[in-house]
Formats: C-alpha cells, structure tokens, sequence
C-alpha cells in the first residue's frame, strides 16, 4: 500500500472500509473495500477527514476482484440468462427464460478448486425467469492472474450452466381402465395431468378414457400421433399385475422403450418411451393421481425442454429420487429429483 494525498486518488483502490459517522443519522462503511475512488468521491473523503488515503496498487501478475468476477461470469453464463454489475468482487446470473437449467457439475466442482474461486449455484432444474442461478466470487481483494488463467484453462468450452428454454407442445392424455370406463370409478387421472401441464406452455388437444384392451390403447396412441400429439401420456394400468395392460399397449405402438421402472419414489412404475424417434409417450403410474409431487414432476420439465431423457438418466435419480412428503413443499428447490 502507498499513502497518497485525497486530491490524487482518482482512479486508486481503497484496501479497506471506511467509516463515516454523521451523529443521528448514520453510522457505517461509506466506502468499501475494494472500491475504485471516482471524481465525486474525493469531496465525501475530504468531509470525512480523509486527507490522506492508503491506496493499493495492482502489480501485472494481479487483478482487481470486479475484474476476476467478471471473469467468472464469462465462463459460467450462456444463452437465456443475464449477469448483474460487479458488486464488491461479486456477480450473480439470472434466468432470462423459463427453462431448464443444467449444471456442469464436474466443471464447477473444478474452477471451486482452482483457488481463492467460489461459484455457488442452485440445483439442476425448472428455473423460472428472474430466478437467481448462481453468484460467483474471488476470495481475496486481489487475486493472481495465473489463477484466473488456470480457470479459463478449466473453463473452456461449453460454459457451466446453461437454459434449455421450454417449447409450447401439443399434449394427448389416455386414461386406461376398464372400472373408470365403464362409469364405476370418478376418472381423476386426467384433471391431475392437465394441472401439471398447466405448468407449462401446453395445449391439450385430446382426451380419451378406455378400457384395458391394449389394442384399444394402443390405436389410441397412432390416433393422437396423427392428431400431432408432440407428448402423449397414458395413465393407470402400470403395474405388474396381469390386468394391467398400458406397458403392452405402448410396447406395440412401436414405441422405443427407454425404461420402464424407476428408482423413484413415489413413480417406481413409471415407463418412457419415444414413437417415430422423437415423440414421448409416458405410462403413468397411480401415485401421480394423488401423490403431490412424484417422477412426473421430476421429468416433465426435460420433455418441454426437448432434452432427451436417457435409460441412464433415470437410473440416475436413486440419487435424490426419495420424496420426503414435507409439510411445506418447496419443490423444485429441494432435494427431490435434484443432482
């Protein structure tokens, strides 16, 4: 640090809070650490009896704490999201969509270990736009150049979060059952799946109720297909017992079968499925009747954001695939399906 008189700090950095008090009526940190002292700041300095500032020169091999923040941000932002003015060494993201986050774990986990870099970030997931996806740091005031230069080395490439924007999709919903076709049971399938699809940009342009017929259902799914239907969904029937016959009728549609069984809970029994490559048809289990919140909410977000889901993918959800029915549900900021 170099002691220079106020008048000649235009431009210098402060190392440290200062402290103004104005007796009734304030009392704290005029300027923080870290700030870069402007033409209209001297006189405040002045009125703070600050004739003299300690101010902290910046070598070659260093940078300013704003600066490695920004650097930060150009590693870590894409597309549907916007990156706030550096505040005292700190930048946070917001979505500027609602979508689909995904997080580089692996990458962020890396530039967390490249040092004196902190990169805090929410779970992968529906974001919403306005959410806050992350804030990012450098520890110290100044830090090394070599340092931000080991994480652009780190950081290359694909940025470590990015938006999946949601697309409107054209939905089909067919309740199987011989018991709710035959008028014996109230059908509260389909009012519990328009509701989650509301949730999103949808348009439901059929509903149909059949028995436990397969080939019933699976004329159903060529009908809609047809119709447009860019996700399909079939609910009931989804268990092994021998009359339940929906994991049949969407076999025989010639549909791709990704899996059918999850380690989710409530959804074990669910099945996911692509027809003619791209178009998703979904076996429901029970669960998502009266279950308020279940593996339906954990993949719904991923068809609307065209992001195709996996046989590992789904083995992958043990990892946070136990809902713990709170009270107060938070979903989607809590643990539930979350990696």
């Amino acid at each position: 640090m170099r002691k220079i008189r106020t008048q000649d700090a235009l431009g210098c950095i402060i190392p440290h809070d200062l402290t103004q008090i104005i007796p009734g009526e304030f009392k704290g940190a005029r300027f923080k650490k870290g700030h870069v002292v402007r033409e209209e700041d001297i006189p405040v300095l002045l009125s703070m009896g600050k004739e003299h500032l300690y101010i902290l020169e910046i070598g070659e091999d260093m940078a300013h704490e704003d600066e490695g923040a920004g650097v930060l941000a150009s590693l870590c932002a894409s597309g549907n999201m916007t990156a706030s003015a550096p505040s005292e060494g700190k930048i946070d993201l917001f979505a500027e969509s609602d979508g689909l986050l995904k997080v580089d774990t692996a990458k962020l986990a890396a530039l967390n270990s490249a040092g004196n870099i902190a990169i805090a970030s929410r779970y992968s997931g529906t974001v919403r736009k306005g959410d806050k996806i992350a804030g990012m740091r450098v520890i110290p005031l100044l830090i090394e150049r070599a340092v931000l230069d080991k994480a652009v080395e780190i950081g290359a490439g694909k940025p470590v979060f990015g938006i999946l924007p949601f697309t409107h999709k054209r939905c089909a919903i067919i309740t199987t059952g011989n018991e709710v076709a035959a008028g014996r049971v109230k059908d509260s399938f389909t009012t519990a799946v328009m509701a989650k699809l509301a949730k999103f940009p949808s348009t439901v342009i059929g509903t149909s109720v059949v028995g436990d017929d397969p080939a019933k259902q699976t004329e159903l799914i060529h009908h809609y297909a047809q119709k447009g239907a860019q996700i399909i969904i079939l609910t009931g029937g989804m268990s092994v017992d021998p009359d339940d016959r929906t994991p049949l009728a969407i076999r025989n549609s010639g549909a791709e079968i990704v899996s059918y069984g999850a380690p989710v809970l409530p959804g074990s029994m669910m099945m996911v499925s692509y027809y003619n490559g791209g178009t998703p048809v979904l076996g429901l289990p029970g669960c998502v009747m009266y279950s308020k919140r279940t593996i339906f909410d954990i993949l719904l977000p991923k068809f609307f954001a065209d992001d195709p889901v996996t046989g590992g993918d789904i083995a992958g959800l043990g990892y946070g695939g136990l809902c713990l029915n709170c009270e107060v549900c938070a979903f989607p900021n809590c643990g539930f399906g979350s990696h």
